[in-house]
């Protein structure tokens, strides 16, 4: 495809009329020296439904290390030996003060991550105590626990977590290479109990991990099939001591045409770039939004450090973009 046919596609796109799988391939396949059409037609999507405004997240590590799962790209498994932190789940206290914290910048959502296949119920119940705390604060609770039940799922619906984080990480075909341990029916399973109950969900997965261009848009549709809320991209940073310690299979151009696929594909829904994506894109990172990224996660990543808030603020305000207003 060239420039206009790719804004042709935007425009069909935004009109409700979806291609056929071979338009999203094309995106993929497209040469290097050809991308700015593609980011043409995936920034006509993002400010067709987003505008100029840009949505932040930030998470805290509320639990690390000595993960039972074997998940070849992270750092906290216990299969692995590398220098990730390890320590139980937070106190109360701690959980809930990276949130009223968040609650007083342009942050709209703080999210409780944990390490582990799926969070014990008596940990869930302190998590969702934290987040109860965080009530009358004006910010957005997640959490991202592993594995759930319903259960567990409504008392966190209860403190008024009303979005689930739960990656697939990887597209079916591409999930064995990536981790044994469990399932990925697990994870969508887990997916579709958070939705059974209202919650919204963000469900998203890391690129560099071996994966082909197949699986990558294969990924897309099983989010689009899901009909997940928000769509986070992570971009893997190879770690001593894992699997992937020596994997550099992306370019900062690749990473665009990653970005602008899920905005074809997911035309409406939050994609947000989070872990990555400075490492990855390196120069090209502001270009993030022009291939259709409509919100970031700022801040430290669960092992490593991210970017600051002012950092990403002065990034936004430099390319005429704004942060999304509170609700």
């Amino acid at each position: 495809m060239n420039r206009k046919e790719f804004l042709l596609l935007a425009e069909n796109i935004i009109n409700n009329r979806a291609p056929g799988d071979d338009a999203y391939r094309e995106i993929l396949l497209t040469p290097d020296n050809e991308v700015m059409g593609i980011l043409n037609g995936a920034d006509m999507i993002r400010d067709h439904y987003f505008g100029k405004e840009v949505h932040l997240c930030t998470i805290c590590n509320g639990k690390s290390g000595r993960c039972s799962e074997d998940c070849r790209f992270c750092s906290q498994s216990a299969f692995y030996s590398t220098d990730a932190p390890v320590y139980p789940i937070m106190e109360k206290d701690e959980l809930f003060r990276g949130g009223a914290h968040a609650s007083g910048t342009p942050i709209n959502r703080y999210s409780i991550v944990t390490t582990g296949k799926g969070l014990p119920s008596a940990e869930v119940k302190a998590v969702a105590e934290a987040m109860l705390g965080l009530k009358w604060l004006n910010i957005g609770r997640c959490a991202s626990l592993g594995i759930l039940d319903e259960e567990d799922l409504m008392v966190l619906k209860g403190a008024g977590v009303n979005r689930y984080h739960h990656n697939l990480e990887a597209s079916r075909g591409h999930f064995s290479e990536v981790c044994t341990t469990h399932a990925y029916e697990e994870r969508v399973d887990t997916i579709l109990s958070a939705k059974r109950l209202g919650m919204e969900v963000c469900a998203g997965g890391i690129f560099g991990i071996g994966e082909s261009d197949d699986h990558i848009l294969e990924l897309a549709l099983d989010l689009r099939r899901l009909d997940v809320d928000s769509i986070p991209i992570n971009f893997l940073i190879p770690i001593k001591g894992t699997p992937f310690e020596s994997m550099h299979t992306l370019t900062p151009l690749k990473c665009l045409k990653i970005i602008a696929l899920f905005r074809y594909v997911l035309p409406d829904r939050e994609i947000i770039i989070c872990g990555g994506r400075e490492q990855n894109l390196g120069d090209m990172h502001s270009m993030i939004f022009y291939a259709g990224a409509s919100g970031i996660m700022t801040g430290n990543y669960l092992t490593r450090e991210g970017r600051t808030l002012d950092k990403d603020l002065d990034m936004i305000r430099s390319l005429g973009f704004k942060t999304r207003k509170k609700r």
